[in-house]
């Protein structure tokens, strides 16, 4: 899955997707570089969108397995360097490179999904050459490592070394937590029960409907309701429709005749009807005959 940013702005809050392989993944390195997309590249594009927003508000969720390190630590003080209140939303399989976005939420502002899975692991590479050459890449490696177990000691304010022992679970692969376990590992702040959040969405978008159709129709509502009152109408309101109604029925009535069947000529009574040949034959013999 290639790297896909999207940022959708509101005067109140901006949005920002992180979707895919964060970076350049390694198989691409020597691809046609048109081709190559990095994270970091597009997001600072983007940064300059959010900075004429001005939103207070900046979410940012995340769907990725991860991806290069060195895009998510740009990303990450990309994030930091901003003067609005962040929010990072995990969901689906978070690992890796993405768990290190997620960190630079603002105080408490870093959420998982209820059905996310989260996952970090000692960082990986792929190499080649002599024994010093690889004997470097090990050293990059280590250094990679106690960098991002800083980074999520910082926000959880517990030891490197918990974070490390973590990371270096299963040969270095890491194990994958449930949100809550990521909650108490202090990875993330709080979980996300979006079962919870889907019917006041729906309750807002149906209040929202109803005004809108009151709007179209003419009637003005009689100011909001109490706070404990769950009621789409007022009594006015119900009785300006009632009213509206009966009107239109009455209207649509009076439109509405009985099926009539217009008076016609019986054929077989009277005068047999002819053809225009007949009525000019019949009027010659009238001729002859004077």
């Amino acid at each position: 899955m290639k790297s896909e940013i999207q940022i959708n702005n509101a005067s109140d809050v901006c949005q920002i997707d992180i979707e895919g392989t964060i970076g350049i993944p390694e198989e691409w390195q020597f691809d046609d570089p048109d081709a190559r997309v990095a994270t970091y590249e597009r997001f600072r594009d983007a940064l300059k969108r959010i900075a004429e927003i001005d939103a207070p508000l900046v979410v940012v969720n995340i769907r990725s397995t991860g991806g290069d390190v060195n895009d998510a630590l740009l990303i990450l003080d990309a994030l930091r360097q901003l003067s609005a209140r962040i929010v990072t939303r995990c969901y689906g399989y978070t690992a890796s490179a993405a768990t290190i976005i997620a960190q630079a939420a603002s105080e408490g502002g870093r959420e998982i999904s209820e059905n996310a899975l989260y996952l970090i692991h000692n960082s990986i590479c792929a190499t080649e050459g002599n024994a010093a050459e690889i004997a470097g890449e090990i050293e990059l490696l280590r250094q990679t490592d106690a960098r991002i177990a800083a980074v999520y000691a910082a926000r959880s304010g517990r030891p490197d070394e918990e974070f490390a022992a973590l990371m270096a679970e299963n040969n270095g692969n890491g194990r994958w937590l449930s949100p809550r376990e990521a909650v108490e590992a202090g990875l993330a702040d709080r979980v996300i029960e979006t079962a919870a959040q889907e019917p006041a969405s729906l309750a807002r978008n149906l209040a929202r409907g109803w005004r809108r159709l009151l709007a179209e129709i003419g009637v003005k509502p009689a100011g909001q309701p109490a706070a404990d009152r769950n009621i789409l109408h007022t009594a006015d309101e119900l009785r300006e429709l009632h009213r509206r109604s009966a009107v239109a029925a009455q209207e649509t009535r009076k439109r509405i005749t009985p099926t009539r069947v217009l008076p016609c000529e019986d054929p077989s009574c009277g005068e047999a009807l002819r053809s225009a040949n007949e009525r000019a034959y019949a009027e010659d013999a009238k001729c002859f005959r004077n």
